[in-house]
């Protein structure tokens, strides 16, 4: 794999490593496949318990890599629809992945790192990680991580974040419902230990349809909002704000909309 490292150790807990630390773990074309790739060879896999989400480096994950989302714009209809669904999809793996899901959240997340972080069935984060939905900053919105963000965190707490882009600490994001707790760099490994112990004292299979029946009961996303959020990042990316919002991040200018 390019953008991802991947280790399985006796006990059958798998670490999956975003790997692209010179972008902040940003996602491209490639992770977005590779991501998708993993996560459907690890749930088919028995000898796996449990899979630990984590990024290398400094961030978690920057969300969608700017250069892709560029490239997206500029294509034609098709393959920016192709674009969004595969983001779509890949989150919609990780979330229905019949095996435990937790979270080592190592630093910042921002937009797409916020979607990862919700299809975690536990994310536990450094104490001084900051996050942020900053979609709207370059004109786009959390479309396709939207239906996943929402039923994390609820329609009511997602309003406080969800389309102002503002920055937020880590004890917020466990206010927020996006963490399960914060602890310190010393602790994060230890905290993600216990995590990880509990389900190896469990039933594999008893783990696998506990998940699905809380996905059955309410906690699963409708096919029709995926599709719905789908077309929301397709339209942003055909618009003027975020082609403005896009080219003012590379420029190192400030956006027209910016009145500060």
């Amino acid at each position: 794999m390019q953008t991802l490292e991947q280790e399985i150790d006796a006990r059958g807990v798998a670490t999956l490593r975003l790997n692209r630390p010179q972008a902040h773990n940003a996602m491209d074309a490639v992770m977005i496949a590779e991501l998708r790739q993993a996560v459907e060879d690890l749930g088919a896999d028995p000898a796996v318990r449990v899979v630990v989400l984590t990024g290398a480096g400094e961030s978690f994950c920057a969300g969608g890599d700017l250069g892709w989302m560029q490239d997206q714009m500029a294509s034609d209809a098709a393959t920016r629809a192709a674009g969004a669904r595969a983001l779509a999809e890949m989150l919609g793996a990780l979330d229905a992945m019949p095996k435990p899901l937790i979270g080592r959240i190592n630093g910042q997340a921002y937009g797409g790192g916020i979607g990862l972080m919700s299809v975690c069935d536990v994310a536990i984060a450094l104490d001084n990680a900051r996050f942020g939905l900053t979609e709207v900053r370059l004109g786009l919105i959390p479309a396709t991580i939207g239906p996943y963000v929402i039923a994390r965190m609820g329609a009511a707490r997602a309003r406080r974040v969800f389309f102002s882009g503002r920055l937020f600490g880590a004890e917020e994001a466990v206010a927020l419902g996006l963490l399960a707790r914060v602890v310190s760099a010393d602790d994060l490994d230890v905290a993600i230990a216990r995590e990880v112990a509990a389900y190896l004292a469990a039933a594999p299979g008893a783990v696998a349809a506990g998940k699905a029946l809380v996905a059955e009961l309410g906690g699963s996303t409708r096919a029709a909002d995926v599709e719905a959020s789908i077309q929301a990042l397709v339209t942003r990316w055909e618009g003027d704000e975020a082609a403005e919002g896009i080219a003012a991040f590379f420029e190192k200018r400030k956006p027209a909309w910016r009145a500060d």
